[in-house]
């Protein structure tokens, strides 16, 4: 009886020994930098498109960032009930760059904190998906994981979603890998440094390991990173310094947005 099961046994461990195997190959995927082109913006933002080859899968991607000072920048979210286009809001509210914000129900109701302009409009909840929180405090920009949030400090803005990407320069483990789809993501950087950013199709393990890796944010190392929501909701906008806009359209309407103003 012993050899009878033997087989199928061995043959289950080999192949889920396998699955392993190619799911961390997936994760780790080497992402080269095959071009980078950057702009300037109003008040020393940058705009930086980056093209980046994953030549083992045949796959590339592009990522469009915004690039600025954490320190002399002030952080928006700006609630958007009436569901309208990014660049509109962006220009009504004197916006350098913008990206769409957190997640919302089927009611068009964010799901997690939102803070604007000191006033929250949506509270705090623990979920599984919705970890982080970028934010404004009286101490400027940062990007925290919901366990270590604090009301001690004044905040201006906030925007809860998730999952985190990249934690000290280094990706989360354990992020989907199967799912494509275009991506919206914030974070810090040494330098006094904050980005946002937009990807197309990738999943989020693969989002994590281009940022951990790829030289988005100049030569600064990615502190923190997270992602915001994705999809059909991912949209960029940038104003360059010359006053037109390079602008990623969204494909449907969102409950709120990010944008980023100098002081």
């Amino acid at each position: 009886m012993r050899f009878r099961y033997a087989s199928p046994a061995r043959f289950f461990y080999r192949s889920l020994l396998l699955l392993l195997v190619a799911l961390a190959a997936s994760a780790q995927a080497e992402w080269k930098v095959l071009s980078t082109e950057s702009e300037p913006g109003r008040s020393g933002f940058e705009h930086r498109h980056v093209v980046v080859e994953d030549a083992a899968a045949g796959q590339r991607v592009a990522v469009d960032v915004a690039v600025f000072f954490a320190k002399s920048t002030a952080l928006r979210v700006i609630d958007n009930p009436d569901g309208q286009g990014l660049g509109a809001v962006m220009k009504r509210e004197n916006c350098v760059c913008g990206v769409n914000g957190g997640y919302f129900d089927t009611e068009f109701k964010p799901l997690g904190l939102r803070v604007a302009d000191g006033t929250t409009f949506s509270p705090l909840r623990r979920a599984r998906l919705i970890t982080g929180i970028l934010l404004q405090s009286d101490r400027g920009i940062d990007v925290v994981r919901v366990s270590e949030f604090s009301r001690a400090k004044k905040i201006i803005a906030a925007v809860q979603s998730g999952p985190f990407l990249v934690e000290g320069n280094k990706r989360i483990r354990g992020l989907n890998d199967a799912q494509l789809a275009r991506r919206t993501f914030a974070g810090i950087a040494t330098n006094d440094r904050a980005f946002l950013g937009v990807c197309s199709d990738v999943s989020l393990a693969q989002l994590a390991n281009i940022i951990a890796t790829a030289p988005i944010a100049t030569d600064s190392k990615i502190r923190r990173a997270m992602n915001l929501d994705g999809g059909s909701s991912s949209a960029f906008w940038f104003a360059r310094e010359n006053g037109s806009a390079f602008s990623i359209s969204g494909r449907k309407p969102v409950r709120d947005f990010v944008g980023v103003v100098p002081k």
